[in-house]
């Protein structure tokens, strides 16, 4: 039998309101709308489903800061991450949002009406306190606090929702279920014990071995349970990693297992995430649930230090074992024993048995360099899905991003090494100079400060693209201030795949030379007041933090400047 729901009854808005999906359908063509963000479509996803049960919308300001201070509902009921719908000023201004709005939630990807939120409350959260007490720490390395200090606006809206429909999915829209389905799966198959397994990368030997063992210790079957929204930035795609996923699953027992896919975006929260995913899991009806050393950790802080313990997260799930219901499986790491050709966990392995193991950062290194992965770590369908997605390095795709001054040498810098790369051969090259991606905007300096930043925004776009497809992308904007020069690095490391190789050069040409040499005048216009916003006469161009490059035309030559940063990108092994 599957586990009881989280709160006793399963919350799924969509059954719930099918009988009332046409009338809601027309309401919403009538009500103002908010366009949803990638993770707040995940979240409603999950709420109107069940996965979040018991929530039945967006928290209100005393559910939220319940969940905050004590993880917990300010009913009682245990539920650790805070489920909010963020909005700004103008937003709330712009929809007249006040208690007993009704405000339709729309799809970001179709413009599909999926539900209408009945609004409780607009408030306005004490974001570095839902840092602190959610995740840590209110530390930038952080993944999700530079989220919730760059991205999630600064009010909240809550309210119960009425569901429409659910998102619409064209990817693996087999392996989609929810907790209803899932559930129904699992009693027309008469699975009584499910031990789910959680996990945003690839899986290779250890990984089967883990589930397999754990399953069988407990007369089992295993939920291969992948997140498929939002994970940590860098993360291997979610396509690569389902092939990966669907490719192992031959290799369980027949029977055994079952994949299905999660829609839920990641917070990265260790301990407090460990809990939450326990409950989403029993919402899907699993029985247990395996918990890994540092459980969704994001990694190292600002100090270099770990955020959380490695037994933070199965220490707080034990905690609250007796309220989530669901039995929690430590994670067992596993080592491989080549005399006997079989995995065991590290704690069982006779003193002095010779052990393997290929930690994550040298698998990565093979990927890139093309080495072998032997079939002791992983399955030959793992490893050939994992190089189809990401290349040796001499294929993969890179941006050399230069910037300076107006003048600066930067575009001539460009060109030139466009025509070294078209040399060399084995890649496209593109050559993305400033504002040209925008003819109306190719005038210097005639752009708005907001419209000099969206096309940034659009050059950084573009060039990602170029270079998830494998091109060679040289990219030469006046970006002056850092900020936009990390949201152009942030674009291309996160949206470029395997081509996001990112060289940052700085074209420190002084001030005097450009302006010295500036045939179209436009220093000496910006100084008699005729332009506005020209770096170096009344704009700051700030410091270039950490580029990978500094150059300066008037201590070496264009040449002499294109073969220094052919050798750094042949340092990295990309040419």
């Amino acid at each position: 039998m599957a586990n009881a729901p989280h709160g006793g009854v399963l919350k799924d808005l969509v059954a719930r309101d099918e009988h009332l999906r046409d009338n809601l359908k027309a309401e919403a063509h009538t009500l103002p709308d908010i366009v949803l963000t990638e993770r707040q479509l995940c979240d409603l996803e999950l709420i109107t489903n069940g996965g979040f049960s018991p929530l039945e919308g967006f928290m209100n300001e005393a559910d939220y800061k319940s969940v905050v201070d004590n993880l917990r509902l300010a009913d009682g009921t245990l539920f650790p991450m805070p489920i909010t719908l963020d909005v700004s000023r103008e937003d709330i201004d712009r929809l007249s949002l006040a208690t007993g709005s009704r405000i339709a939630l729309r799809d970001p990807r179709d413009d599909e009406a999926l539900a209408i939120i009945t609004v409780e409350d607009v408030y306005r959260p004490d974001q570095v306190n839902e840092a602190i007490q959610v995740f840590g720490a209110d530390d930038p390395a952080h993944p999700s606090v530079a989220y919730l200090r760059n991205k999630v606006k600064e009010y909240y809206v809550g309210g119960k929702v009425q569901a429409i429909q659910p998102p619409n999915h064209f990817d693996y829209v087999a392996l989609r279920f929810t907790p209803a389905e899932l559930r129904a799966h699992f009693k027309k198959l008469a699975w009584r014990r499910v031990v789910a397994f959680q996990t945003r990368n690839p899986m290779h030997r250890a990984h089967r071995e883990l589930t397999v063992r754990a399953a069988r210790q407990r007369q089992a079957n295993v939920l291969i349970h992948p997140v498929v929204g939002l994970t940590k930035p860098g993360d291997v795609d979610h396509y690569t990693r389902v092939r990966v996923y669907e490719a192992i699953m031959a290799k369980y027992p027949n029977g055994m297992g079952h994949l299905a896919l999660l829609p839920l975006a990641m917070r990265m929260a260790g301990p407090r995430e460990a809990v939450w995913h326990a409950i989403i899991r029993k919402n899907f009806g699993a029985t247990h649930f395996i918990v890994g050393r540092d459980h969704a950790g994001p990694g190292k802080n600002s100090l270099g230090k770990d955020f959380y313990g490695p037994y933070d997260a199965q220490d707080l799930v034990l905690k609250y074992h007796e309220e989530l219901q669901i039995e929690m499986v430590p994670f067992q790491q596993m080592t491989y024993l080549p005399s006997t050709d079989e995995y065991q966990p590290v704690d069982e392995v006779p003193k002095g048995a010779q052990t393997l193991d290929i930690s994550g950062t040298e698998l990565r290194r093979r990927l890139k360099t093309g080495a072998p992965i032997p079939d002791w770590f992983s399955y030959d369908a793992v490893v050939k899905t994992l190089r189809e997605s990401y290349p040796p390095r001499l294929k993969q795709g890179f941006v050399v991003f230069l910037t300076g001054l107006h003048g600066s040498g930067k575009e001539t810098i460009a060109k030139a090494l466009q025509v070294t790369l078209n040399q060399q051969g084995g890649r496209s090259v593109s050559l993305l100079l400033g504002d040209t991606i925008r003819p109306d905007l190719d005038t210097p300096f005639s752009a708005t400060a907001e419209e000099h930043s969206k096309n940034l925004q659009r050059l950084a776009f573009v060039a990602a693209e170029l270079a998830r497809a494998g091109a060679a992308v040289i990219l030469a904007p006046t970006a002056h201030t850092q900020a936009a020069r990390d949201a152009i690095r942030d674009t291309i490391l996160h949206q470029a795949g395997p081509g996001g190789n990112f060289f940052g050069v700085h074209v420190a040409t002084p001030l005097e030379h450009c302006e010295g040499g500036d045939r179209k005048g436009i220093y000496a216009r910006a100084r008699r007041g005729e332009i506005r916003g020209v770096p170096g006469v009344d704009e700051t161009f700030e410091p270039f933090e950490r580029p990978q490059l500094t150059v300066d035309v008037t201590k070496q030559n264009v040449p002499e400047i294109v073969h220094s940063i052919v050798l750094l990108l042949e340092t990295e092994s990309l040419l």
